[in-house]
């Protein structure tokens, strides 16, 4: 059964840093894409960062270039998000999701196969 699992969210000072990782069970991990997406209250859920199955392309919102680095890492069936000179409009719930077609956008809508999520709190 696919199972992707985020973990490292937490509360943090504006201009602290996070790690999320995202673990991935029950497939193939590096036939799939992933993705970082997140969603503040009241908001939709938007695309934050993705990455392609072996890492060679990545892709950031506007609003977190130059502060968040996706990676991955194959053999440990995971995918981290760090995340740097947080801003209190960063808090979120986090998610992760998977795609194994071609992917275009680092939209919602083109991944699927969600976790559960991880809170990301900045806050003084």
């Amino acid at each position: 059964q696919l199972q992707l699992v985020e973990s490292g969210g937490g509360l943090v000072q504006p201009g602290g840093s996070l790690r999320l990782s995202c673990a991935a069970s029950g497939f193939t991990f590096d036939n799939a894409h992933i993705g970082w997406f997140r969603q503040a209250p009241g908001k939709e859920r938007e695309g934050v960062s993705c990455i392609s199955r072996r890492g060679g392309s990545t892709n950031y919102a506007d609003s977190v270039k130059g502060r968040f680095t996706i990676s991955r890492d194959n053999a440990k069936n995971t995918v981290y998000l760090q995340m740097n000179s947080l801003k209190p409009e960063d808090t979120a719930v986090y998610y992760c999701a998977a795609r194994f077609t071609l992917f275009r956008q680092c939209v919602p809508a083109d991944f699927g196969s969600w976790g559960q999520g991880t809170q990301v709190t900045v806050s003084s």
